[in-house]
């Protein structure tokens, strides 16, 4: 990628390291997921990318209103934003059990669903429940071969009847996510995808049979939800991919998106001959996966040295001395990992047209809004 396509004209005010996002690349990366999900209504995405309520308003616009999260305060600032109905995608145990269900007392107009795969756990919220005179709306996470969460495929029906029994739990579905589907070849995928997919369609419909619920059916992450798109009509629940990232970038050549999150750094130093260093450390760039954290945008002939807090040191490959960024240069790094990137932030600066254009606060970047 040539560096034109991320240069910001008004860069000597902006203070490094910073996180950008494009507003351009990020409205073309949406219509692109729309496209490929058949719809907006269809989509059900992930907010843990960017934590930015101005992010959930700007895909409220573009028709996308069901979100998912990882924390109490992502359920809380979609329902701040707008959005119809949010799933907490993490299991609940807790102090989280109340402050899940002081949600929908503060926000009746979201539709909260909660997520669980271990039978204690979830008669653990249905009692709380029932004591508080409601009903959760519940999806049971199933294990769809990541050994993340979720119980396992061949367990998935047992349980989703006991928890269907329950008083406290309004049975809803299922909530599918998965990860390790992520081969770089679609074909080989697309295989994963469905035999996975396979199990779940029989589950539910062994269990609409006996006339347990499945209404709410989540499915996929970014690099599978253009394979649940083909094999199902389910909600598709991407998140990396409007923001989008080097990692998804390189290793999922099928998926037409541009990164649209960067990070602007500046050389500031000469080391030793053919060396340089950026403003830019591990605290202001993700640490995972294994191996490098960024490219430098339009410098390939750089190599990584190592990386410490606050430093990131680069060595000129062998020829290309000359090539060397002087001291003062704005570069253009782009993450390989983008959603712990974003929470290291306390704020995104926005760019439209090559300029910064507004400030975004990283909304649920702490673990507390209100509740």
């Amino acid at each position: 990628m040539e560096r034109n396509i991320y240069g910001i004209t008004d860069e000597e005010s902006v203070i490094t390291p910073a996180l950008v996002y494009y507003l351009d690349i990020v409205r073309k990366n949406t219509e692109e997921v729309i496209r490929i999900a058949g719809s907006a209504e269809r989509l059900w995405p992930h907010v843990k990318t960017h934590k930015s309520i101005d992010m959930v308003r700007l895909l409220l616009g573009m028709g996308i209103h069901k979100f998912k999260c990882a924390t109490i305060p992502e359920c809380e600032m979609v329902a701040m934003a707008g959005a119809t109905d949010a799933v907490l995608a993490y299991p609940i145990v807790g102090p989280n059990i109340a402050r899940f269900l002081e949600l929908e007392k503060m926000y009746p107009k979201c539709a909260f669903y909660a997520i669980g795969d271990d039978y204690g756990a979830i008669k653990a919220l249905s009692d709380v429940a029932v004591k508080n005179g409601s009903k959760v709306r519940f999806l049971l996470d199933v294990n769809m071969g990541m050994n993340r969460t979720g119980v396992e495929l061949d367990k998935a029906e047992e349980l989703a009847r006991q928890a269907a029994a329950l008083p406290g739990i309004d049975f809803c579905g299922m909530h599918c996510y998965d990860g390790n589907h992520n081969n770089s070849d679609f074909q080989q995928r697309l295989k994963d995808v469905k035999e996975t997919d396979d199990q779940v369609d029989a589950t539910k419909a062994s269990l609409e049979k006996d006339g347990i619920s499945c209404r709410v059916m989540i499915m996929g992450g970014t690099p599978s939800f253009p394979c649940h798109a083909q094999l199902t009509n389910y909600y598709l629940s991407p998140g990396t991919c409007f923001v989008y990232d080097g990692g998804y970038k390189r290793n999922l050549p099928d998926i037409n998106l541009t990164p649209a999150g960067i990070l602007m750094t500046r050389v500031i130093s000469h080391p030793a001959d053919g060396m340089f260093t950026i403003d830019l450390g591990y605290k202001g760039i993700a640490s995972d996966p294994a191996g490098a954290r960024g490219a430098i945008v339009g410098l390939d002939d750089a190599e990584i040295a190592f990386q410490s807090e606050e430093h990131w040191v680069f060595r000129m490959k062998e020829g290309k001395e000359d090539k060397r960024p002087q001291i003062g240069t704005m570069l253009y790094v782009i993450p390989t990992h983008i959603c712990p990137t974003s929470a290291l932030y306390s704020d995104i600066l926005v760019a439209e047209g090559g300029k910064i254009t507004a400030k975004w606060p990283v909304t649920a970047r702490n673990r507390k809004i209100n509740i």
